[in-house]
């Protein structure tokens, strides 16, 4: 990892701490904005400390866009949560020969970037 990617991969670390310690949650209570918080802080420590490892420039980017998406998402609609996708069971497969490979393979393709680390730590 180079310094510079270093710097921005830390200071995106440090913005989502700074986002939780003023984070305010959509219903106002206090026990859910403190529950808000600690998932915040809890799911950053948990992605950051898998991917610190990571030495390939390519994925390195593709986990910081993530990140950032995750940020942008979380503070446009206040909440702290990945956003589901809804997709139909076999919504997107033709009625052809070998559906169901095609489905989960249409499935993984139309998963948005925000919820690809999502399903491997949850």
């Amino acid at each position: 990892m180079t310094p510079v990617t270093r710097q921005e991969v830390l200071g995106l670390y440090r913005k989502i701490f700074r986002i939780a310690k003023k984070w305010q949650s959509a219903s106002g209570q206090i026990e859910e904005t403190i529950k808000e918080k600690e998932y915040i802080k809890n799911e950053a420590k948990t992605l950051f400390r898998k991917n610190k490892n990571v030495m390939d420039p390519k994925l390195i980017k593709q986990c910081m866009e993530e990140c950032e998406a995750r940020i942008e998402i979380g503070l446009h609609y206040n909440i702290p949560y990945p956003r589901p996708i809804h997709l139909p069971p076999m919504g997107l497969a033709h009625k052809q020969g070998r559906t169901l490979r095609h489905q989960e393979k249409l499935r993984k393709i139309s998963k948005p970037i925000y919820l690809k680390s999502h399903d491997e730590v949850s």
